[in-house]
């Protein structure tokens, strides 16, 4: 049996992708999760029932998809993780890959090939989408984590202040940051910077 997590903040789509996937005799949806932190709390009380694959969606509250999966390695955690998404942007498949993941999987594949990878990959299969995975490799994210964080913060309206606070750090520093990622991606300013990097998957 394939005990499986969904972390998904579309609560439509979770409740049917639980459904979908809990008819197959071999899997087994234990838990499901609005966003990231509820399933890496999920994964963190050792009293839950065990995980073997996380299916995560990429943007969603509190943490990303990318920042589950990096939690899970952090913690080393033996949780298989599938991204599934409508994001096709090189920048988010290669930073999935660099966090670890097995599998990434656009929304409109057909349920076929979902249950395919999912099995796959609880046998130690990878997959990923081969159309993806020459683009990923193109151009590479130019940002460092801080200044991810901070042009996040900064996409979602939060002020230098805000920023410091959230990310327990001086307003100068944040706005070494935010001057840093604005220069590398030639924008006038944050909130163009912070255009750029979620067009190019770097968010």
């Amino acid at each position: 049996m394939i005990n499986l997590l969904i972390a998904e903040d579309q609560a439509m789509l979770l409740t049917t992708l639980a459904s979908l996937l809990d008819l197959e005799d071999d899997i087994n949806v234990v838990h499901q999760s609005k966003d990231g932190q509820d399933a890496l709390d999920y994964f963190l009380d050792e009293s839950n029932p065990k995980v073997d694959i996380l299916l995560t969606d990429i943007e969603m509250p509190q943490l990303t998809g990318i920042e589950l999966v990096q939690a899970i390695q952090s913690q080393h955690l033996a949780i298989k993780s599938i991204i599934l998404t409508t994001f096709s942007r090189a920048g988010y498949l290669r930073r999935a890959m660099d966090a670890g993941v097995k599998g990434y999987l656009l929304k409109d594949s057909p349920s076929e090939a979902l249950l395919a990878a999912i099995r796959k990959i609880a046998n130690g299969g990878k997959i990923i989408a081969p159309e993806l995975m020459q683009d990923a490799w193109m151009e590479l994210d130019p940002l460092t984590e801080k200044e991810r964080k901070a042009l996040r913060l900064a996409k979602d309206g939060a002020t230098t202040e805000q920023i410091a606070d959230k990310l327990c750090l001086s307003s100068g520093t944040i706005r070494n940051y935010l001057s840093s990622a604005s220069s590398k991606l030639n924008a006038k300013n944050r909130i163009e910077a912070a255009r750029i990097a979620h067009q190019n998957g770097w968010l």
